[in-house]
């Protein structure tokens, strides 16, 4: 077969993509991302065998963060990019083994290939299905698909400067490890536990940094209408990014909307400072195909999730920074000191007409940790008196299946007595319908991006702690979560690592999980698919 890649929740029928991805992803970009991954883990490798301190070697860390984030699903489509990067890393590694002078190392430490067709020859045999083993390969790759997860969060934290070592010594650790065929599938078992304990890590991280600079996620009313002037949507998850833009749009007359993920930047007090922050225009990801034709402006992506644009009109104003990457579009990188020139953005916007309006009135989120547990006795007072009966974490991704459809089903079927906890995209199922509150408490309490999944941890356990529990599952809170890529697999590993059981995971559970492991996860945590919505609420309610 050309490739295969079977990461996110679209891999066709369910088992893998193997001619295209069903993300737009083509076969040159999936064998450059398997060599770019491959060598990671011959990095890993020397880092852990010639026992190099991570601490001493920053740039190698930052950029193994990079590179693992460049690979998450619809991230990054440019070929030259990857093959670049691959370049780097190489460069690196070669740097490293020199330094340490370790010999016995695997092939993924030491193979060399200097142009593209050599690297794709290469990549043709270190990919995914390179692990014979069905049920090592589903481990290794649940544990790096983890991992893409804690990178993407890590590297927010790093554009903030906040960084934690600790993390970085992990991802060699694990990396390394899916090289090592002595390590049976219950070895591999504890690792994925420990992905997610450092998943843990990761979010607690971000989570800091994100407030100690942009302060406390607070209740804020998002309009969605659009204003007259010209306009940039930026899209994404990078807060620094969206800080450079609005500082760099001040008085030009040119106003900034966010799109999918950037939606909970409205929630943060630093950003209500700028008058042109006008609003969120649109959905999530997958709808940007249609609502970017009637932005007209120009469009920034900071990260994933970017969709192969139809329209070459579209495609000429789509501008890519960070880990993102499109092939013909500008890339912004920052300089010396971290800061991005967005001038060529702004002069575009200048030019082009204002938004077209798709919808009007305002959405209400913000509902952080912070936000939640200022409001701990009134939502305790509000189980104790039987007027909130359960809590739903319907947090995860969203994505274009129409078996998607469930959760906004899930949603308006629920008991009035209920209230959705939820954080990421998969919140464009059913945060704009007409759910109302409880007492005052909206049965839609949105904590932020998918990077925010901490605060749902967070709130869960300050519940436990106002109930006097002993264990997280006697909560009256049920999981019923929605994945589409690998910052949601590190969220259900950071789930388990807390002990919380009986997941339901959907819209299909992923195809990189075996018969075998499935069953392991299946008997050891609960984990189970979702039904029929009638079904499943019926079954959760009891």
């Amino acid at each position: 077969m050309s490739m295969f890649c079977f990461q996110c929740q679209e891999a066709a029928m369910n088992k893998g993509c193997t001619v295209k991805g069903v993300c737009g992803k083509v076969e040159e970009v999936a064998k450059l991302q398997d060599l770019l991954i491959y060598s990671l883990k011959g990095i890993s490798e020397l880092v852990v065998k010639g026992k190099i301190n991570a601490a001493e070697i920053s740039e190698v860390n930052h950029e193994v963060l990079r590179s693992l984030f460049i690979t998450i699903t619809n991230s990054n489509y440019d070929p030259e990019a990857i093959q670049k990067q691959i370049t780097k890393m190489m460069s690196l590694r070669d740097g490293l083994k020199a330094k340490v002078g370790v010999s016995g190392l695997h092939d993924a430490a030491t193979f060399k290939a200097e142009t593209k067709e050599a690297m794709l020859e290469k990549a043709a045999s270190v990919g995914v299905l390179a692990t014979e083993n069905e049920d090592v390969r589903s481990l290794r790759e649940l544990v790096v698909y983890g991992l893409k997860g804690i990178a993407a969060y890590v590297d927010h934290a790093l554009n903030l400067g906040k960084e934690d070592v600790s993390i970085n010594t992990f991802i060699y650790e694990a990396l390394a490890a899916t090289l090592d065929d002595s390590l049976g599938a219950d070895d591999l078992v504890a690792l994925t536990l420990k992905t997610g304990e450092y998943g843990v890590k990761g979010m607690a991280l971000l989570d800091g940094a994100n407030t100690s600079k942009y302060g406390n996620p607070e209740i804020t009313e998002v309009n969605l209408g659009v204003r007259k002037n010209p306009a940039i949507l930026i899209s994404g998850h990078d807060l620094t990014d969206l800080e450079q833009l609005l500082e760099q749009t001040k008085g030009t007359g040119v106003d900034v909307y966010t799109h999918g993920e950037m939606l909970p930047a409205h929630y943060y007090p630093a950003f209500k400072k700028y008058d042109n922050f006008a609003g969120n225009y649109g959905g999530s990801w997958w709808r940007q195909v249609g609502e970017f034709e009637t932005f007209h402006g120009p469009i920034l992506f900071t990260t994933n999730c970017i969709v192969p644009p139809k329209s070459e009109e579209v495609e000429k104003r789509i501008f890519t920074t960070g880990s993102s990457g499109f092939p013909g579009c500008p890339h912004i990188v920052p300089d010396a000191n971290g800061k991005k020139d967005f001038s060529a953005i702004i002069e575009m916007a200048k030019k082009l007409p204002a938004p077209e309006e798709i919808e009007t009135g305002t959405i209400v989120g913000g509902f952080a940790h912070n936000q939640v547990i200022a409001l701990a006795d009134k939502v305790v007072d509000a189980v104790k008196s039987g007027a909130i009966k359960k809590f739903f974490v319907m947090a995860g991704c969203d994505g274009r299946m129409k078996s998607r459809d469930y959760y906004t089903e899930f949603a308006n079927k629920l008991p009035k007595d209920t209230v959705i906890l939820t954080a990421g995209c998969a919140k464009y199922r059913y945060n704009k319908l007409n759910l109302g509150d409880i007492g005052g408490i909206p049965r839609v309490l949105d904590a932020g991006q998918c990077n925010d999944s901490y605060s749902l941890v967070v709130i869960a356990l300050k519940l436990k702690e106002a109930f006097g529990l002993d264990d997280i599952n006697k909560l009256p809170i049920a999981y019923n979560i929605a994945w589409y890529e690998q910052k949601a697999v590190i969220v259900l590993l950071a789930l388990l690592y807390l002990g919380v059981k009986n997941i339901h995971l959907g819209p299909t559970l992923p195809a990189f999980l075996s018969p075998n492991v499935a069953k392991v996860l299946v008997e050891k945590f609960g984990i189970a698919g979702i039904g029929k919505v009638d079904d499943d609420i019926a079954m959760f309610m009891a």
